[in-house]
C-alpha cells in the first residue's frame, strides 16, 4: 500500500503540465529592494525546553555537544543559514537581569520564570552562552534589553559588557568570565511588548521611555548597533504612529508581532487532527499579515519617507493549544504540513514589502510554538517548517522580482484565499528562484509562468507535500514530510509550465 501511495505521489510530481489555470508573471525588468537575510531570523526565549535541552545541554552531557550546545541542533541551524537569533525574550526579557547569568554557573541566581510555567530558571544559559552560540551558528545576535523592570544604567552596562574593548572594568569582568575580545553585537531591543507583558504601557509613555533608554545605549566608535523599538500588537497602528511621531529619531527599527491563531486566545485550535475548515481558516488568517505590514508601513512613511527605520516582524508564526499531556505554559505544539504552508505564504508576503520590512523572527526556534526542530533527550527531529526555511534560504539578500498572479479562489465555508501564492528572487549566486504554494488540499493547479526581462535555459526544483493535511514528522517517523526533487516544470525561453499538486510548496531554480 505504501509503495502504491509513493508511486501516485511521484506521478503527481512528474506529470506533464495541464492547461494553465493560474498565470504568474515575474517582472525581472522591475527589480524591488533586496530580500534582507534578516527576514529568516529565529527566536529563542527562556520558555519551556526552547533553550535548555533544546539548545543547551551542558559540556558534561552524554548528548553529543559542542561546548555544551547540542551538535545536532547546531548543524541543522547552519544548514539553513540562520542569519539572526533573538534572545532572551519575549516576555521573559523585561524581567531578565543580565548580571544574574554571568560568571560561575554554580553561583548564578535561581529564580522563578513567572511568565512560562512558573518553573525555576537556573540561569545556566546567559550572556556568554548565548553570544557564543550565535557566533558558533554564524548568526547575528539580536539581544532584547529589559526596559520594563530595570533602570537605564542596567541596559547601558550590559551593552558595554558585550561590546567594549579591554580597558574598562566591565570589559575586564567579561575577560575574567572567559571572553577576552568583545562580541559583535549588531541588534538590540529596547524592551519587548511594552503594551503588554513588558509593562502595560500607553504608547506615549513607552515612547518617552524609548527615547530615554536609547540615549544611554552606546557602542564603540566605528560600530553600528541597530536599536529596535518595541512595536505594536498586530493591527494596532496607533502604537506605531505614536512611537514614530514621538521617538522615531531614537531607534533604527520597530517591531510588530502577529500570530496566526485559528480561533481565539481562549481556544486556539489543535496543531494536528484538524479538518479542512481549520486548514482554510488558518491559512486565511495568516494572510492577514499582508495588510498588517502595509498599514504599519504607511504610518511609518508619514514620518520617515526615506525609509531609514526598518519594520521588523520580530514575532510571527502559528499558535495553537499546546499538545495534550505537555507541561502547562511550555507552548509545545506539533508542527504539520499546514505550518509549512503558513511559512511559505509568509515568505511570499515578505517579498512584497522589502522596502520597509527588513527583518523577521519566527516564534520559536526549538520545541516552542512553530518550531524548526523538536528534541527529546538525545533525539532530534526537523519539522516541516524547517524544510521550508531550507527551500527558501536562497532568497537571502537576493534581488526581489515582483510577481503578478491570476489564479482561482480556494474556499471552504466562509474562508477564502488565492489558490496559488508566489514570489521570485534572484539570489546572490545568480540563480532565479520562484516559490509557489498551492493552498487547495484537494485539487492540482496548472500554472504558466512568464519571465519578463530574463530567460532561462534549464529549471530544477524541490517539492514539499504529503498525503494528509496534518502530516507531521515524529521521532519514530522523521521523514514523513520532507522535500523531494520536482521534475515537473518545463521551460522554453521566457515561459515555464508546471502543475502544482494539492497542498504543496514548490521551489524552482532557473538557470
Amino acid at each position: 500500500m505504501m509503495f502504491k501511495q509513493l508511486a501516485t505521489a511521484l506521478a503527481l510530481v512528474t506529470a506533464a503540465p495541464l492547461a494553465a489555470q493560474t498565470t504568474v508573471t515575474v517582472e525581472a525588468d522591475h527589480p524591488a529592494p533586496v530580500y534582507n537575510k534578516r527576514l529568516f531570523g529565529q527566536f529563542a526565549e527562556h520558555l519551556g525546553t526552547g533553550i535548555e535541552d533544546g539548545i543547551w545541554v551542558g559540556k558534561d552531557s552524554k548528548i553529543p555537544n559542542i561546548d555544551g550546545y547540542r551538535k545536532d541542533v547546531v548543524d541543522a541551524l547552519k544548514e539553513i543559514h540562520v542569519p539572526v537569533i533573538r534572545w532572551p525574550g519575549g516576555c521573559f526579557a523585561d524581567e531578565y537581569h543580565w548580571r544574574e547569568a554571568i560568571g560561575d554557573p554554580a553561583k548564578r541566581k535561581v529564580k522563578i520564570n513567572t511568565h512560562w510555567g512558573y518553573v525555576t530558571e537556573d540561569n545556566a544559559f546567559g550572556t556568554h552562552e548565548f553570544m557564543n552560540f550565535a557566533e558558533l551558528v554564524g548568526a547575528e545576535p539580536y539581544v532584547s534589553g529589559n526596559l520594563g523592570s530595570a533602570p537605564p544604567y542596567e541596559m547601558a552596562e550590559w551593552v558595554e559588557y558585550m561590546t567594549a574593548p579591554i580597558g574598562s572594568s566591565l570589559a575586564k569582568e567579561r575577560a575574567a568570565n572567559g571572553r577576552d575580545k568583545p562580541w559583535n553585537l549588531t541588534m538590540f531591543g529596547l524592551g519587548n511588548e511594552l503594551w503588554g507583558c513588558g509593562g502595560n504601557m500607553r504608547p506615549e509613555y513607552a515612547a518617552d521611555l524609548t527615547r530615554r533608554y536609547s540615549t544611554f545605549v552606546k557602542v564603540p566608535a566605528g560600530e553600528h548597533l541597530t536599536k529596535v523599538a518595541s512595536g505594536a500588537n498586530a493591527d494596532d497602528t496607533n502604537w506605531t504612529d505614536v512611537m514614530m511621531k514621538m521617538a522615531g529619531n531614537s531607534f533604527d527599527a520597530i517591531g510588530v508581532h502577529y500570530y496566526t491563531i485559528p480561533y481565539d486566545w481562549g481556544h486556539k485550535g489543535s496543531a494536528i487532527g484538524f479538518d479542512e475548515d481549520q486548514w482554510a481558516r488558518t491559512l486565511a488568517k495568516t494572510e492577514r499579515v499582508d495588510k498588517i505590514i502595509s498599514d504599519h508601513s504607511a504610518i511609518m512613511d508619514k514620518y520617515d519617507p526615506n525609509k531609514r527605520v526598518a519594520l521588523l516582524l520580530d514575532e510571527w508564526g502559528t499558535w495553537y493549544d499546546q499538545d495534550p499531556g505537555t507541561h502547562p505554559g511550555f507552548l509545545r505544539q506539533q508542527n504539520s504540513l499546514r505550518d509549512a504552508l503558513v511559512a511559505s505564504l509568509n515568505f511570499d508576503i515578505f517579498a512584497k514589502h522589502t522596502a520597509r520590512l527588513r527583518g523577521a523572527n519566527i516564534a520559536q526556534m526549538v520545541n516552542v510554538l512553530q518550531a524548526m526542530m523538536f528534541t527529546d533527550g538525545a533525539k532530534m527531529v526537523r519539522t516541516p517548517t524547517y524544510y521550508v526555511f531550507d527551500m527558501y534560504k536562497g532568497y537571502q539578500d537576493g534581488v526581489v522580482y515582483p510577481v503578478e498572479i491570476q489564479t482561482r479562489t480556494y474556499s471552504k465555508n466562509e474562508w477564502s484565499l488565492n489558490d496559488v501564492s508566489a514570489s521570485a528572487v534572484k539570489g546572490t549566486d545568480g540563480v532565479l528562484r520562484v516559490g509557489l504554494t498551492n493552498v487547495d488540499p484537494n485539487k492540482s493547479e496548472p500554472v504558466s509562468i512568464t519571465l519578463e526581462g530574463v530567460s532561462g535555459r534549464s529549471v530544477s526544483g524541490r517539492i514539499l507535500t504529503a498525503s494528509k493535511i496534518d502530516a507531521h514528522n515524529t521521532f519514530d517517523n522523521p521523514d514523513a514530510v520532507v522535500p523531494a526533487p520536482f521534475n515537473g516544470a518545463r521551460i522554453k525561453g521566457e515561459k515555464l509550465t508546471l502543475t502544482l499538486p494539492p497542498k504543496s510548496i514548490v521551489m524552482l531554480e532557473i538557470r
